[in-house]
Parts: C-alpha cells; sequence; structure tokens
C-alpha cells in the first residue's frame, strides 16, 4: 500500500484569487482526510502566493493523519517546520521566481548543507525527505546525507508516459532499487495523475507515498473531490 497525500496548494491559489477566505482551506484539509487521503502536503513559497505561512500554522490543529511540509530550506522555512513539527519536511531546490518545482537536487554539489540540515530535522523528531531526480549519480551522496526517504521528481515521467514511452520507467525504478538497499524510503511527486499513477505504481518497489496536488484538483472538478481520492486510494492499492 502506498499513502496518498494530497497538496492543497491549488486550494489556496483559488481562495488567494478573490481574496477573504472562501474556499476555507481548513475545511477542505479536513473532507479531503475524512474521504480517506493518508496525509495532507503544502509547500509555502517565499512570496506566499498560494500558502501563507499562517495556513502552515493552522493547518497544524487540522492535520490529523500525516503532515508534509515541502519547501526551499531557508532560514525562515527551516524555522517554520521546527515550530511546527509535521510529520515529514521535503526539501526542494525550488528558486524564489520558479513556478513550479523544476528539479530535483545536486545532492553531490548541497552534500554537506543537505546533510546539516537533515540532521537539525532529524534531531526534532521530523521525518526528512530529498527531492530527487532519478539520476544513479546521486545515489552515493543521498546516502551520505541520510535523510529517512527521497522524494522522485517525476514531471519527466509523466511527460514521456504521456507520449507511450514506458522506458522512461526504467531509471526511476533502477535508483529506487539501489537507495532502498540503503533504508531510504522512496516517495514520488509532480504532474502524476489518475492516468498514470498506476503504471508508476507498479514498477517502483516500496514506494511509501506520492504526493499530488495539480493534476488531482483539476481531476475533481469533473470527478469530485471525494471520487477522484479514492480512485487514486485504488490504484495505490
Amino acid at each position: 500500500m502506498t499513502n496518498l497525500s494530497v497538496n492543497i496548494n491549488k486550494i489556496a491559489t483559488l481562495r488567494n484569487a478573490r481574496g477573504g477566505n472562501y474556499p476555507d482551506l481548513l475545511k477542505f484539509a479536513k473532507k479531503i482526510q475524512q474521504y480517506g487521503a493518508d496525509g495532507i502536503t503544502i509547500h509555502p513559497r517565499p512570496d506566499e502566493r498560494h500558502i501563507k505561512y499562517a495556513d502552515a500554522i493552522a493547518l497544524k490543529d487540522v492535520v490529523y493523519r500525516e503532515f508534509n511540509i515541502e519547501g526551499n530550506p531557508t532560514e525562515k522555512f527551516i524555522k517554520l517546520v521546527n515550530n511546527i513539527k509535521p510529520t515529514q519536511v521535503t526539501l526542494v531546490p525550488d528558486a524564489i521566481d520558479a513556478i513550479t518545482s523544476n528539479s530535483g537536487w545536486d545532492t553531490i554539489i548541497n552534500k554537506n548543507m543537505l546533510k546539516e540540515i537533515v540532521r537539525e530535522f532529524k534531531s526534532n523528531n521530523i521525518r526528512t525527505s530529498i527531492f530527487l531526480d532519478p539520476e544513479i549519480k546521486y545515489i552515493d551522496s543521498v546516502c551520505e546525507i541520510g535523510p529517512d526517504r527521497i522524494e522522485f521528481f517525476t514531471e519527466h515521467f509523466a511527460k514521456e508516459y504521456a507520449k507511450n514511452n514506458l522506458e522512461v520507467i526504467k531509471s526511476y525504478s533502477d535508483c529506487a532499487s539501489e537507495i532502498s538497499k540503503s533504508g531510504i524510503g522512496i516517495n514520488a511527486g509532480h504532474d502524476l495523475s489518475l492516468k498514470n499513477i498506476k503504471f508508476f505504481k507498479e514498477n517502483i518497489n516500496d514506494l511509501a507515498e506520492v504526493s499530488i496536488g495539480h493534476s488531482l484538483i483539476v481531476e475533481s472538478l469533473f470527478l469530485g473531490l471525494e471520487n477522484t481520492i479514492n480512485k487514486y486510494i485504488r490504484f495505490l492499492s
């Protein structure tokens, strides 16, 4: 069984487009959990263009399943995470002006920095995950950094899968097998959808968790939120 964590950034984007508090982010987080999702993911960015730092703090009392906070480990972000102490923190190297996450970490160049941050979060009993491209060259440095998990950046997989290039899965499955040998768990996220999630799940051994936001919310416009979440759960079982 692979856990489904629902990223609610898009709910916050919709709310912010009109100001006020409609849709209510906290009510959506409660409903998503009631509908069977295993957790809630948020990715606050420095400009707070969707999730606000105040949202992250408010969600602490609402998320009763797993709470995953993603972000670039700036000083402000590290302070926020250590204050909230979510179930998991996912370190993502997104630039300030990035529309969305567009790459994993170069864990060779950033090894010492990431190792120090991972150590700090783990000392506060926060599960740590590192956003990663599926490249064999990063495996040794990831193992030296020692996160609890990595999260594969799956945009490339989603694009190639849409072209019916199923060979794209090999780099992910090979990296997952090697990383798993060190005891590091495997997560995945970015552009996973109802169209490709079943294939990805079937080809990645011991896939612990997927974090899905944009596709799930768009699919919910057609299918309904509860129905969409339960479709994912069936594919991930």
